[in-house]
């Protein structure tokens, strides 16, 4: 295994990184330094959590490999979502939606394929009309997301959200926001998906032909066209 930076080379850079030789300065830096490795360490271990779960893996499991009790794993990397009073109808939908897509399909966890799915449940919500025009059909969808995970033998009615899937649901707001909207609408669920190009989904929608500009591009224009027919007050 490849051995972390030790005490001594993380001295050594934090006082490189340092403005000058002031110890609060290179308390400064350190404080920085160190926050920003806990974030990498985090990511990290999100990331191999995410497979286990898509492997199948229990919480039991996972909790004994990282050495704590179940409830703190789960306690940790389970999902946590952000306020819901801003999300469309169509965009509150989309949550179960995933969960139910991945039930049909019998897998044990909800990922952002099953998002992705999830933008088809209603023909009518902006995001299936972009994925429409894009050539991306739900039939297409799921036959990539089966060719990785197979139908599964899960039965319960409680799936966890993976880690990618979590920040996907928090990515929305994001893309909201970078438009200008006061509101979240399955559209900015569509262009979350791209934010991740490690994720099933983004590298199914890639295969796909289909990209973020693209995708930013048509939902700006549908929009706009909105907008002009929109019956002055």
């Amino acid at each position: 295994m490849t051995p972390g930076p030790t005490v001594t080379e993380l001295i050594a850079a934090v006082e490189a990184d340092a403005a000058s030789d002031d110890a609060l300065d290179q308390l400064s830096v350190a404080s920085q330094t160190v926050a920003d490795l806990e974030e990498v360490a985090d990511a990290a271990l999100s990331h191999f959590v995410d497979q286990c779960r898509r492997s199948g893996r229990s919480w039991s499991e996972i909790s004994k490999a990282l050495g704590v009790t179940k409830q703190a794993a789960h306690k940790r990397f389970s999902i946590t979502t952000p306020p819901l009073d801003r999300f469309t109808p169509r965009a509150r939908a989309i949550l179960p939606g995933a969960a139910a897509q991945a039930l049909r399909l019998n897998h044990k966890f909800v990922g952002t394929e099953h998002i992705l799915l999830a933008l088809f449940t209603d023909p009518e919500n902006l995001a299936a009309k972009v994925l429409t025009e894009m050539n991306v059909s739900q039939a297409d969808v799921e036959q990539r997301i089966l060719a990785v995970t197979p139908r599964g033998t899960a039965t319960s009615q409680e799936l966890p959200f993976t880690p990618r899937a979590t920040e996907c649901i928090e990515r929305a707001v994001t893309e909201a926001l970078r438009l200008g909207h006061n509101y979240v609408g399955t559209e900015h669920f569509l262009l979350a998906l791209f934010a991740d190009p490690t994720t099933l989904a983004a590298e199914i929608l890639t295969q796909l032909g289909a990209t973020h500009d693209d995708a930013r591009a048509r939902i700006v224009e549908k929009l706009s066209g909105y907008a002009r027919r929109r019956p002055a007050p």
